[in-house]
């Protein structure tokens, strides 16, 4: 039976918007497929992982009988991107099986029933209901994913809280190293809510995300999280756990500030990070009168320095922090300035914030060298 008539590039973005979620290795063969299920000539092409799901809408079925199937997402992709550009795709449905036909090419995949394909289905209610512009979210996310934990036994910091506070939504990451905290103002939510999104969750609507003003919408229940934004809708479960007191680790009461330059700051680390020992990362600032300095090592006896001119007139110390833990975070940042805080203790984090703006606040624990 024929299944559906396209050309190559569309169903190629179809597909690439969700195969994200299929992990390449699975204990349940089906997860490694895509289900599309056909009404009209409507489809849909759902994916997921047991945990996450991603759904997206197409329009280019063939009208004939509703029928669906699944088969590998991973696989169909990589035939489709073999294909010659602008060529015309056509899929057929037989009993364990499909055809992709295109011009002279050929190929027979094995389908697996759609009927043990384990949909998630969303929420029947929602504690929160937000809506936003893509943009919005993307830069809320943009400034803190990358401080999340990987793989840590702590599960809950292989995430991201999101905080909803009567019209502000905060976002959070942290590895027990550095913490970073970003918020965005939005008037469609009273009340509070605080739930933690895993970070295959995060990671994917960052990359689907658009820097456009596009709406997205955002809901929020006990159990999950849903975006729906273009022709995506994509579910998450959420972590379990209680995310540590992130207020607490934000410094207060520092009183030592100074602006630099960005992309000289961002410079004399990349440099200074070259001669790094390779498993600690470790760099050394220097606090004198109107001047910092950086300066690195390795086993190898090999030393880099940097100065740079700074309005400083306290007294002298220095500190060691781990440079991948701040090249991360002004990798991310479009300011052309930064305010770095400090405090005069070898044992003190250090403070980054962005020049007229209180939303972004990074913090980075120190470390010895």
């Amino acid at each position: 039976m024929k299944f559906l008539q396209t050309n190559r590039e569309n169903l190629i973005k179809t597909l690439s918007n969700i195969v994200g979620v299929v992990e390449r290795r699975n204990t349940m063969p089906i997860l490694s497929n895509v289900l599309i299920k056909k009404s009209s000539n409507k489809l849909s092409f759902i994916t997921t992982d047991i945990d996450v799901q991603m759904t997206t809408y197409a329009d280019f079925g063939v009208p004939s009988d509703d029928i669906s199937t699944t088969v590998g997402a991973r696989k169909l992709l990589e035939i489709l991107k073999a294909l010659p550009e602008m060529s015309q795709v056509i899929i057929e449905i037989f009993p364990g099986k499909i055809n992709v036909l295109s011009e002279k090419s050929r190929f027979t995949l094995q389908s697996l029933d759609a009927n043990d394909f384990p949909v998630m289905y969303s929420d029947d209610s929602w504690d929160v209901f937000v809506k936003m512009s893509q943009i919005e979210l993307k830069s809320l996310f943009n400034m803190v994913y990358f401080s999340m934990a990987q793989q840590d036994i702590r599960y809950y910091l292989n995430g991201m809280l999101l905080v909803f506070d009567n019209g502000k939504i905060s976002a959070v990451a942290t590895d027990g190293h550095r913490l970073s905290y970003n918020s965005v103002l939005t008037n469609s939510f009273k009340g509070y809510k605080e739930v933690i999104i895993p970070r295959k969750t995060v990671l994917e609507i960052q990359r689907l995300l658009q820097e456009n003003d596009d709406e997205i919408s955002v809901a929020v229940s006990g159990m999950q999280i849903k975006f729906c934004f273009r022709d995506i809708e994509f579910i998450s479960k959420l972590v379990e756990g209680k995310f540590p007191d992130f207020v607490k680790v934000i410094p207060q009461d520092y009183t030592r500030h100074f602006t630099i330059d960005r992309d000289l700051f961002h410079g004399s680390l990349q440099r200074a990070a070259i001669l790094t020992n390779d498993k600690f990362k470790g760099i050394r600032f220097q606090f004198a009168l109107n001047s910092f300095k950086i300066s690195s090592s390795n086993s190898e006896h090999e030393e880099a320095h940097e100065e740079l001119d700074i309005d400083y007139k306290h007294e002298p110390f220095d500190v060691g922090f781990n440079v991948s833990y701040l090249l991360d975070v002004i990798s991310n940042i479009k300011s052309d300035s930064l305010i770095l805080s400090v405090n005069p203790d070898s044992n003190s984090s250090i403070l980054i914030t962005l020049p007229g703006n209180d939303s972004f606040k990074y913090v980075v624990m120190p470390m010895r060298i």
